[in-house]
């Protein structure tokens, strides 16, 4: 996974012209924007508020 994270900076970087120094920094942005888009877990979310 480490490996695939490298290679997700590396290609992030040469596409904005922004390196970036520390791939484990993508980990955070990337968990919220996956759960900012998934739907099973925004219905659940929803069904769970009183």
């Amino acid at each position: 996974m480490h490996r695939d994270l490298v290679a997700y900076a590396e290609a992030l970087g040469g596409e904005t012209g922004h390196p970036v120094d520390e791939p484990a920094r993508l980990i955070a942005p990337m968990i919220e924007r996956f759960m900012a888009t998934d739907r099973a877990f925004a219905k659940a979310r929803r069904s769970r508020q009183p």
